[in-house]
């Protein structure tokens, strides 16, 4: 039986046994003429294939190593991160025109929200 950690090993071992598979029924296929061995060539080519599908699963079981990581890392990485939002931040602060009026859309806005808030509760006579 196979331990765990010998996976990565075994699918190694496993991926250089199905080639040379796949290279011998290559071969068989260039050098036959008779359909009955083309066939039999590829029959083996499709076994090997679902071999190679059955060994992508059993290496996907594998349980990936885990453990905290650094803290020095994590920190460095928000520290990259809360830099991209600055920046970013600075970007659009700088692209906005400095003299915009701010107080205008947010009153038209309001507005808008109340009478459709108004036109939800069925006008100004308050049924709901």
């Amino acid at each position: 039986m196979t331990q765990a950690q010998d996976i990565p090993t075994w699918c190694a071992a496993f991926q250089l046994k199905l080639m040379a598979a796949l290279d011998a029924a290559w071969k068989t296929i260039e050098a036959a003429t008779d359909p009955a061995v083309i066939r039999q060539a590829r029959d083996k080519v499709k076994a090997v294939g679902e071999l190679a599908a059955m060994a992508r699963k059993v290496a996907l079981i594998v349980p990936t190593p885990r453990g905290k990581p650094p803290l020095a890392e994590t920190a460095a990485a928000g520290l990259h991160a809360a830099q991209g939002v600055a920046n970013v931040s600075a970007m659009i602060m700088a692209s906005r025109p400095a003299a915009a009026p701010v107080a205008a859309p947010v009153a038209a806005q309001a507005e808008h929200a109340r009478r459709a808030l108004d036109k939800l509760k069925g006008g100004r006579r308050g049924r709901l």
